[in-house]
């Protein structure tokens, strides 16, 4: 029965190796003197003109999901265990995990940015690198890998897994609109270089077990969008066939081209000041495609299988699954397909929904509301961000701020200091919790955020 336990934790490991999001921090949306607010609602604009510290002018790591390291590894009488592990109760390990298990981790960098006054509005330049990765994981999955085969059936489909990286060059122009007080509207177009991009979709993947026979059913793809990537082969010495046993890097060029567009306004009206903003609209068109797959369902339905209670028995359950694992392995050789010459694929949009409200009495202090739901497939989620905002005095600002959503509660914060010709910000979208041993969160969602900017 280990046999199963390995293959089910290799294939959630390959796809959690896989899957980005253009990612700015949240805390900074109703920040005062925040020069990266356009990349949230393009129609934002900044007090001074600026440039930025080379690399350093907009720099985050985030990490999100529902699967926490704390979920998966538990420390039991000195050691550090799986929660396959015999030491785990099933009901705590599997009280743990939910209907969609996701993780993902995403860095964005500011290579160069500027920003100024000019035509009638504000602008802004910026070239940096977005690069993430992505899984979601079912909880048959999981419920496989623990219990092992306690029931008739085990139904493991929609596990997908995606990274992406590309370059991007973004334009941005805001202006106030003078027929309409009040109004003031933002256009980004993106122009996207992409670096590499490879997807992993678990289709389906069904284990029936009844009194008479076996019936073991698989559906899988791997797309590889990398300029100079390979399959590498081996041979199945059961059939002879050649089957994808991984992968290589020959050389690497760029593989695509895209655009992409941000669309945003805000609309001030007494103390309120409303905003919305619909970001990366648009698309990537990858080059030669490596393509691998099942080439449809494989089944393996067999009643060779016989097992005797009794565990020391040639015959043993233990026995017979390990022999019958052995042909299920066939289900997971995945053929290479015909190249692809092209695939597009849109990068995820993003809508961002805003109110804030700055207090009367004391003109430094106010609150704001904010709704993003990034609309990405399987990776599609929202949150609701309540924040609190001041600047105490002329050159320091500070956002703290709570957020719900689909990753659970958290806490965020972004400093802001901006004296004459310097600009250092620095926060966090999620609070880091308990780390390990090694010094890895234990709780998937964190996030930082850091700048470095000279205004003028």
């Amino acid at each position: 029965m280990n046999s199963i336990k390995k293959l089910i934790l290799s294939a959630g490991l390959l796809a959690g190796s896989l899957g980005a999001v253009a990612q700015t921090t949240y805390s900074g949306y109703f920040l005062d003197n925040y020069d990266y607010r356009f990349q949230m609602n393009p129609a934002f604009a900044n007090e001074k003109n600026y440039v930025s510290f080379p690399a350093l002018g907009n720099l985050n790591i985030n990490m999100n999901g529902n699967l926490n390291l704390s979920d998966v590894i538990y420390s039991r009488d000195g050691k550090t265990v799986l929660f396959t592990n015999p030491g785990i109760s099933e009901s705590e390990a599997m009280s743990k995990f939910h209907d969609k298990n996701r993780l993902g981790t995403n860095t964005k960098v500011d290579l160069l940015s500027f920003g100024f006054k000019a035509w009638g509005g504000y602008n802004n330049f910026s070239l940096g690198l977005v690069t993430g990765a992505h899984v979601s994981v079912p909880y048959s999955f999981f419920s496989l890998a623990k219990e092992g085969v306690t029931n008739d059936t085990y139904d493991i489909k929609n596990m997908y897994g995606k990274a992406t990286s590309y370059a991007q060059l973004t334009l941005n122009h805001s202006r106030w609109i003078k027929q309409v007080p009040g109004l003031r509207v933002g256009l980004s177009a993106k122009f996207l270089l992409g670096i590499g991009n490879a997807e992993f979709r678990f289709n389906d993947a069904q284990l029936v077990l009844d009194q008479n026979q076996w019936i073991a059913r698989t559906n899988a793809d791997i797309y590889a969008s990398i300029g100079g990537f390979s399959f590498k082969h081996d041979f199945n010495k059961n059939t002879g066939q050649k089957y994808v046993s991984g992968g290589e890097l020959d050389s690497f060029s760029p593989n695509g081209f895209g655009v992409a567009f941000d669309l945003g306004a805000q609309y001030s009206w007494n103390d309120f000041n409303f905003s919305v903003a619909a970001l990366d609209l648009g698309f990537i068109n990858w080059g030669k495609t490596k393509w691998a797959s099942t080439n449809g369902t494989k089944e393996i339905t067999t009643d060779a299988y016989t097992f005797n209670a009794n565990g020391d028995a040639p015959n043993s359950f233990d026995n017979e699954w390990d022999r019958f694992t052995d042909d299920l392995s066939e289900l997971y050789q995945l053929e290479e397909m015909p190249e692809l010459n092209s695939r597009s694929r849109f990068i995820g949009a993003t809508l961002n929904f805003g109110v804030n409200y700055e207090l009367p009495v004391y003109r430094r202090l106010h609150f704001g509301l904010l709704n993003s739901t990034r609309i990405e497939g399987p990776y599609t989620w929202t949150q609701f961000r309540l924040s609190a905002n001041i600047r105490p005095i002329n050159f320091i600002s500070l956002d703290v701020n709570g957020v719900m959503g689909t990753y659970g509660p958290g806490f965020g914060w972004l400093l802001n200091i901006h004296t004459k010709g310097f600009n250092l910000f620095v926060g966090q979208d999620y609070l880091v919790g308990k780390l390990s041993k090694q010094f890895i969160p234990l709780n998937s969602n964190n996030a930082f955020n850091l700048g470095i900017n000279f205004p003028f």
